[in-house]
């Protein structure tokens, strides 16, 4: 998918968006623990990718961290400079960070794949190792399903992942899981998988 048109669509909606989901008080607390376990004792930067308004950005810095969040809708990143002034916040695409190699203590992609085509998942994960320093963390949030399968997301196509096969990926690319998260089809929610991983030496 042309992740331009993913730009555009999200910009269409982003002041839907933002009173949706622009605050961390709407997000599980089973999800806001696991990432807390992970990513809230981490001592250097914190890429918090795909950031949208900056309310994830915003609680891994309530926790300590020094958390970035990055994202390529402009719309999203006027908010969260607004909205969480003593953050950083920059534009700027998950394909091609802007980092140094092995310079990021973490990295949370929540919920920032799920757009991309399964084929160009592989190069973005490899390129999040290339930023990973030692033995960093990725904790990744996305729609679990049986089978790797696009479906009508309300704001454009996004992909289901089975968490096993989210796995072998980031094991392909030079990560090692270390905890899971599934919680299933809640009402009028869409499955939910989640997966903090270590990266390793090849």
């Amino acid at each position: 998918m042309n992740m331009e048109l993913v730009r555009q669509a999200y910009a269409s909606v982003a002041e839907l968006y933002i009173e949706l989901f622009g605050t961390s008080e709407r997000q599980h607390l089973d999800d806001l623990a696991l990432i807390r376990r992970h990513l809230g004792d981490r001592s250097g930067t914190v890429l918090d990718l795909g950031c949208g308004p900056g309310h994830m950005t915003g609680y891994l810095r309530s926790l300590g961290v020094d958390a970035t969040g990055i994202d390529m809708v402009p719309e999203f990143i006027a908010h969260a400079r607004a909205a969480h002034p003593s953050g950083s916040y920059q534009l700027g695409s998950l394909a091609d960070l802007d980092v140094a190699d092995h310079s990021i203590a973490g990295i949370l992609a929540w919920y920032s794949l799920i757009h991309l085509p399964p084929q160009d998942l592989d190069s973005v994960l490899a390129e999040f190792r290339r930023a990973m320093a030692p033995a960093g963390t990725l904790v990744l949030g996305v729609f679990e399903g049986d089978e790797v399968a696009p479906f009508d997301h309300k704001v454009v196509t996004a992909y289901r992942w089975p968490l096993d096969e989210l796995s072998e990926r980031l094991t392909r690319a030079g990560f090692t899981e270390v905890e899971r998260l599934w919680r299933p089809d809640e009402g009028t929610d869409r499955s939910h998988g989640a997966i903090a991983a270590i990266a390793v030496e090849r």
